[in-house]
């Protein structure tokens, strides 16, 4: 039996062995975005040993989870990117994420945001799609990492980097967490410099209706004054 194996016919002590392994979660993150070359997984986990990224790639391409292929057109390079079998994890990832984040004020100190955390980050915040009113662009910057949602239709969809034609630009300050749990609001937010924003100030509001994040499974709105 291999060391990661529990030796039981059980789903959830499969998926363990699967992705139980320090920083699989997170490759499976950052793939989930977008295909990446390994130095762009390699930059995005700026904490991960290179010999220990070799190693989970190979397990995940064994466990059918990433897939190593060739960009087509002028650009050849090599990117691993998630399979369909991969893919089937991302509500699974965006619970975890959503339950850990209830717990989060403050980065602890060291600790960045990234790209793929941004993007993971806005797309389980996104719980008031569903009630949007007209299509509005959003780019949120957060330290060097910026990511974009397109909320239409009743569902954003969130990507990577800045929207050249975003309706509203946030970017973060030390309150932004607060702002999302609901216990600041959007004026208030504005006027004590949590946020930044550029474009209609009123549109902040909207963002805050679509994107929560409440602290410690408190309702949506329920901290709000």
């Amino acid at each position: 039996m291999r060391n990661r194996e529990y030796g039981q016919f059980c789903g959830l002590a499969r998926a363990a062995e699967v992705l139980g392994q320090r920083w699989t979660l997170l490759i499976l993150r950052d793939l989930l975005v977008g295909p990446r070359r390994y130095s762009d997984l390699a930059a995005g986990l700026p904490g991960i040993p290179s010999n220990l990224l070799s190693t989970r790639l190979k397990e995940l391409e064994q466990d059918g989870l990433v897939v190593r292929e060739a960009r087509s057109g002028a650009d050849r390079s090599i990117v691993y990117a998630i399979t369909g079998r991969g893919a089937e994890l991302q509500p699974a990832l965006d619970a975890l994420s959503r339950w850990g984040a209830a717990e989060m004020r403050e980065p602890r100190e060291g600790e960045i945001v990234t790209e793929a955390s941004l993007v993971s980050a806005l797309r389980v915040a996104a719980v008031g799609a569903a009630s949007a009113g007209r299509p509005l662009i959003f780019t949120v910057r957060v330290g060097d990492a910026a990511a974009h949602a397109i909320v239409k239709d009743g569902r954003a969809d969130v990507g990577a980097g800045e929207h050249p034609a975003a309706d509203l630009v946030i970017t973060g300050g030390p309150g932004f967490r607060d702002l999302l749990a609901g216990v600041v609001d959007p004026a208030t937010a504005i006027a004590e410099n949590a946020v930044l924003v550029e474009g209609d100030p009123r549109l902040l509001a909207d963002f805050v209706s679509i994107f929560t994040v409440p602290y410690g499974g408190t309702a949506p709105g329920e901290l709000r004054r």
